[in-house]
């Protein structure tokens, strides 16, 4: 029985690595130097900042902004709270930024929603790109003049690199959560996203930072995204209406990210929430437009991406459990070969999961060492070695999410918690 196990695992698991190599072989786009881009004239970029009861955090994402080297004459900020007596009003009046209140909002697609449906007529006549910005970010000083360069190649949606802007403060402020956190955006940027690009597919859009072109707000007569990620939901949308996406590594944006687990565990099954939403509401009419004809690379993803980690993961859960059972029934008869069910069917499984996620968390972190060089080695070697067990967490993450969406249960928005900046 060992052996029949064994072979099965081994098999399942080479089969995995034959659906993934086609991916394998786009890693080697992270570590290679990305062209820059030279705008031939500037645009007019508007701001948009959803920022309900953000008077915490929102003053360091002010001044980044103030400190744009971008022309002042091209970008206007725009400051979008619930009720018109949240703090956040007076500092951003205190900034030059426009502030809009939104009463009817329940997620950030909701204000944004609110925000050009408040807007007069002509509003989206002014602007060529809408830049999304959290409240909690921070702007790299070029950051807007590096996506104005980004959007000459005519791209409806832009993407720019991101980090944790836990990074630009001191150690309180950090935990090997928050650093793992952080390790998530070049494991789906730099090892996901450049591979996609490269193929021609809608990119995984992160809402914090992301730019969309005048074309998609007048085509929807506004902001129409209004599940809990509306950034997935617009993917979604670019696989129906060819709307192009760009990743641009030098627009750079600092993120903050949560330092507790409890807190990274809210935000984790509120994004896994509204990634089902949208399924829920797209998939079948993509489903519907394939049909038609040949699968383009954008829908075979969607529908098929994510099999070899599933399989993989399946085929490992299966092993570790058999050879759980079969120890157990072993060392009941007195049989030495529990050992070797445990060694080979649990132990070496599990022991290869934790490897491959290893390796992967140490690459994401070489592909983008300008930003965790902020942080010690101590640091990111913790991080590197929590990582795997961090990437696992998705899985009750993901049944969480599962129970809220069949559940219908709506979204809650709650205050997030912030971190602790040492003065």
């Amino acid at each position: 029985m060992i052996e029949i196990f064994l072979a099965v695992y081994i098999a399942l698991a080479a089969l995995t690595l034959i659906m993934y190599l086609p991916r394998l072989a786009g890693f080697r786009l992270a570590f290679k130097r990305f062209p820059r881009r030279t705008a031939a004239k500037k645009r007019r970029i508007a701001v948009l900042v959803p920022a309900r009861g953000e008077s915490r955090v929102i003053g360091d994402l002010l001044e980044s902004i103030a400190r744009q080297s971008y022309d002042r004459e091209f970008f206007d900020v725009f400051v979008i709270i619930k009720d018109a007596d949240d703090p956040t009003l007076g500092i951003a009046a205190g900034f030059g930024a426009h502030v809009a209140v939104v009463p009817e909002q329940r997620c950030k697609g909701d204000a944004l929603y609110g925000f050009f449906a408040g807007r007069e007529a002509g509003f989206t006549e002014k602007y060529d790109a809408y830049a999304v910005v959290d409240a909690d970010g921070i702007m790299d000083r070029d950051y807007l003049t590096e996506i104005n360069n980004a959007l000459e190649g005519g791209a409806d949606i832009v993407i720019p690199r991101k980090t944790a802007k836990n990074f630009l403060y001191g150690k309180r402020s950090r935990s090997v959560i928050s650093n793992c956190a952080a390790i998530t955006y070049p494991a789906v940027d730099d090892f996901g996203n450049l591979y996609r690009q490269r193929k021609g597919m809608p990119l995984n859009i992160c809402g914090q930072g992301m730019v969309v072109s005048a074309r998609i707000i007048k085509d929807g007569g506004g902001w129409n995204f209004r599940t809990v990620t509306e950034d997935y939901e617009l993917k979604l949308e670019s696989l129906l209406k060819g709307y192009t996406s760009y990743y641009y590594p030098y627009a750079l944006l600092y993120t903050e990210e949560a330092t507790g687990a409890a807190e990274d565990f809210r935000r984790r099954v509120r994004w896994l929430t509204g990634y089902k939403q949208c399924d829920r509401k797209y998939k079948s009419e993509i489903r519907k437009n394939a049909a038609k004809r040949k699968l383009a690379p954008g829908e075979t993803e969607y529908f098929f991406g994510l099999t070899p980690y599933f399989l993989f993961m399946i085929a490992t859960a299966a092993a570790a459990l058999a050879g759980g059972a079969l120890a157990i029934y072993y060392f009941h008869m007195g049989n030495i070969r529990w050992l070797y069910a445990l060694l080979l069917l649990t132990v070496m499984p599990l022991g290869a999961l934790y490897l491959i996620l290893h390796i992967f968390g140490v690459m994401c972190v070489v592909a983008q060492y300008g930003s965790f060089k902020r942080i010690t080695a101590a640091e990111r070697f913790f991080a590197v070695l929590y990582n795997p067990l961090y990437m696992l967490k998705y899985v009750p993450v993901y049944v969480v999410a599962l129970i809220r969406v069949y559940s219908n249960a709506a979204p809650v928005w709650r205050q997030t918690e912030r971190i602790v900046r040492d003065e």
